[in-house]
């Protein structure tokens, strides 16, 4: 059995090496993409077998799901005649690629020779009473390195600026696929895709689950709503949804920061008795401004006013 596991594992990693060449180097964009689309589910695969589930979750709906509609609505908007495309890096310079490549990777293995065993797990294990939850990487992420997931929803907010900054988004229609099954598939596999964000949050807790995963999956439905022909219900209005559910997650954690110090807490720093529920509710707001970051970084621009018709009106 262990050998075939063994097997297994070399096979998935040279189908990985080499999705990944594929992806960045065959001529042909579309073909590329979906090397691209490919190597996000593989990878998927690769993090369970590292037995870091939720870490595979957040992989295929983001790396695999919403990075490749991205990816795909991206090309859609391209003058594209010929397939084949142009070999712009075909016959790359290998003589320089190749050992740079070797080299970061043997640096890449030195530092990981001499991490510290056991690590910090034992630090983590140890505080675990104390953080309101019973998963160490929940309690990492919005406890022990809050602030660090604090930095990371800002710059999922500053990736979303960036893009309304550049107009309005394109025609609803320019951008979905048309098929007579996708509304209905989007309309089925919604829900589900709602129900599942909600068993991972409240998995998060004591299980690998949590708010990145739950917005990755709820944001990959979003995304996959608009795909099957469905507009976004919400409007780019000044005080509207849209900008309140994609600044929540940044404004409960800072809010959460600087509130505990009224408490007596340091910086970040929460009471024992309120750590679970201040963990939850962080969990909640992080969620939906993922999913809200991931839908409105795949619109490519504000979204408008009103909706009236097939126009925009800002």
């Amino acid at each position: 059995m262990g050998g075939v596991v063994l097997v297994f594992d070399v096979l998935l990693a040279a189908a990985l090496i080499w999705l990944a060449w594929q992806a960045t180097h065959t001529p042909g964009l579309f073909r590329a993409v979906i090397s691209f689309i490919i190597f996000g589910l593989l990878m998927a695969l690769a993090w369970v077998r590292l037995e870091a589930p939720d870490i595979a979750l957040a992989e295929a709906a983001i790396g695999a799901g919403a990075t490749g509609a991205l990816l795909l609505s991206a090309l859609g908007r391209l003058a594209v005649t010929d397939e084949a495309g142009t070999p712009w890096q075909e016959r790359a310079d290998l003589t320089f690629w190749i050992p740079a490549g070797l080299a970061l990777l043997g640096l890449l293995t030195l530092a990981a020779w001499y991490l510290p065993s056991p690590g910090l797990g034992q630090e983590v294990q140890a505080s675990l009473p104390d953080s309101g939850v019973q998963n160490p990487v929940t309690a990492v992420l919005l406890n022990f390195r809050a602030f660090d997931t604090l930095l990371e929803i800002g710059v999922l907010l500053l990736a979303t600026i960036a893009i309304w900054s550049l107009g309005p988004m394109p025609m609803p229609g320019a951008q979905a696929i048309i098929s007579p099954v996708l509304p209905a598939l989007g309309r089925i596999l919604f829900p589900m895709f709602a129900l599942v964000s909600i068993y991972l949050l409240w998995r998060g807790s004591h299980a690998p689950g949590g708010a990145f995963s739950a917005g990755a999956v709820i944001g990959a439905g979003g995304i996959l709503s608009i795909l099957a022909g469905a507009r976004p219900w919400l409007t780019g209005s000044a005080y509207g949804p849209w900008r309140v559910l994609l600044s929540l997650g940044l404004s409960a954690m800072l809010a959460v920061a600087l509130g505990v110090i009224v408490l007596g807490q340091p910086f970040f720093a929460y009471p024992t008795h309120l750590a679970g529920t201040i963990v939850l509710l962080l969990e909640l707001a992080a969620g939906l401004s993922i999913a809200m970051s991931l839908v409105a970084l795949y619109l490519a621009g504000q979204p408008p006013t009103h909706w009236d018709g097939e126009s925009l009106r800002q």
